[in-house]
């Protein structure tokens, strides 16, 4: 029996690393879009907007796109399966890159809102690559899968920032036109690779199987790991979105910001070749405890001083900060539902992440320009506090339960 069970997961795990091919390349190439985005979007939006304080709201919509876009990935991976709902994401992710470049070209501020909100559909759509990565494959491959899936992220790195300061100036006076276009075609080639994965056709029990959303949702592991989650990705949004017209208006250069969000994105994506590894030997709840405490440090340094380098420095190290936490968290995810409840569970926990996101994406604009770039990092600091106290104590409740378990076992008559 034991050898059987061993040729399914060996068969498994090879269709699972084809697929962690694919979807790393998507992973690389929706990264690039969403940089372009992040790179221009407060910058376009200073020069757009009829006041400064609008400046960051399409970046804001671009994260409510994210929340939006959650749960109705999730319906249609469950009713078409992942691969039919990953070409409709690449589909929008090539509409964000046409609109987009024809609103900045009109010089219209709500075409250009509705483009980034396109762009954060298409990003919620890339958000289930993670969980796809992990269809199928063995327990200890898992973990694994989904960190080699955002490794593909590095490249995103690379690509989304040398992609705008190659194309920002083409079409003069109209900055980043010319790089929205190119995004779109970044998308298009996309699509071509998503079409490819070998996802599972969804089950009779897919639709209507499982125990309850809110019997799920209601354990301590799974409400652990959606805070995490929750305060790990919205605080290294918060940061990162304000970082490039906090340079701005610092006196720091356009490239400065490239460079900037270039090696943010690199850090948030390049710890991936080895944090499924660290989860593997130290267990999620410390890689994502060290995560937070990154963010937490990051924070501290952009305190520190307003240079090019502190800047830089903040960046850098919120990007391996919200590496480590993030996927500690979804790893922490997947050991809370069973195959058949995985769409709605993985969706319902990025729409918490990516709805809590949206709230506080609309306020950085407010917060940036009322109170400045030490108001924006001070902020981190009590959600990381509240972060750690739920995990040890969820921790802790495991660690006791397996106790108990454990001494139920030996002696069953003394409970």
């Amino acid at each position: 029996m034991s050898d059987v069970t061993s040729a399914a997961e060996i068969t498994d795990d090879s269709r699972v690393r084809a697929n962690v091919v694919r979807l790393a390349a998507a992973q690389a190439l929706t990264g690039a879009n969403s940089a372009v985005i992040f790179a221009t979007g407060s910058i376009v939006g200073a020069t757009l907007a009829p006041d400064m304080s609008l400046a960051t709201v399409p970046l804001s919509m671009y994260v409510l796109g994210l929340a939006a876009g959650t749960l109705p990935t999730g319906a249609i991976s469950r009713r078409f399966g992942r691969r039919v709902a990953f070409v409709v994401g690449t589909g929008l992710g090539m509409l964000t890159g046409v609109l987009g470049s024809y609103a900045i070209l009109h010089g219209s501020f709500v075409l250009f809102c509705i483009a980034t909100f396109l762009g954060g559909l298409y990003g919620a759509v890339a958000q289930s690559y993670r969980f796809a990565a992990a269809d199928g494959a063995s327990a200890a491959y898992r973990p694994k899968a989904v960190s080699w899936v955002m490794a593909g992220g590095v490249f995103a790195g690379v690509l989304g920032p040398q992609l705008v300061q190659w194309t920002m100036d083409v079409w003069q006076p109209y900055l980043f036109a010319f790089s929205f276009l190119v995004q779109a075609a970044v998308a298009l080639v996309a699509m071509g690779i998503v079409a490819g994965v070998d996802t599972p056709k969804p089950a009779p029990a897919d639709l209507h199987g499982g125990r309850p959303l809110l019997d799920i949702v209601t354990q301590p592991r799974f409400i652990a790991a959606a805070l995490c989650g929750v305060i790990s990705y919205p605080m290294m949004n918060l940061v990162m979105t304000s970082a490039p017209l906090a340079m701005k208006m610092c006196g720091l250069s356009v490239s400065d910001s490239n460079f900037g969000i270039q090696w943010h994105i690199v850090a948030m994506y390049g710890p991936s070749f080895f944090t499924g590894a660290l989860i593997a030997r130290f267990g999620a709840p410390k890689v994502v405890g060290a995560g937070l405490l990154l963010e937490a440090g990051a924070a501290g340094i952009g305190l520190s001083g307003i240079t090019a380098m502190h800047f830089w420095a903040t960046l850098i190290v919120l990007g391996v900060g919200w590496n480590f936490s993030f996927i500690g968290a979804s790893a922490l995810v997947l050991e809370t539902h069973r195959p058949q409840e995985r769409n709605k569970v993985q969706a319902f926990n990025d729409f918490l992440v990516f709805g809590m996101m949206a709230i506080g994406s609309f306020s950085s604009g407010q917060l940036l320009a009322n109170y400045g770039w030490s108001a924006v990092n001070m902020v981190v600091f009590p959600p990381v506090v509240l972060g750690l106290a739920v995990l040890s104590l969820a921790s802790w409740a495991r660690r006791r339960k397996a106790r108990l378990d454990a001494a139920m076992g030996e002696f069953p008559d003394a409970i």
